[in-house]
């Protein structure tokens, strides 16, 4: 059964994986000024969502180990890349529907 779960999540990091990479050599068709402004913001967006992730995790092992007196698993890697691949592509399409034509 692990074996199932772990083989369409790596099906679903492909297939975010085949999306961004379509997405970015769509992108030369715009001028490099905005192709850049896009990239940048959708960086900077999926960064900051990262961050943020990381940090909920940091507070939630705190929390598990200090007051609950329990173990913290972590984070999961496959789960955040798939996580990570689906913000910065849906923020890369939404920073080039913006700011793309």
């Amino acid at each position: 059964m692990d074996w199932i779960v772990l083989t369409v999540l790596f099906i679903i990091l492909g297939i975010s994986a085949i999306l961004i990479i379509s997405t970015l050599v769509s992108l030369p068709q715009l001028g490099d000024e905005r192709k850049n402004l896009i990239k940048m913001k959708a960086q900077s967006f999926t960064f900051a969502i990262v961050i943020g992730y990381a940090l909920i995790e940091i507070f939630k092992k705190i929390y598990i180990n200090i007051w609950k007196n329990g173990s913290y698993e972590g984070i999961n890697p496959v789960i955040f890349l798939i996580t990570t691949s689906i913000v910065y592509l849906s923020s890369l399409l939404f920073f080039r529907k913006k700011n793309g034509g």
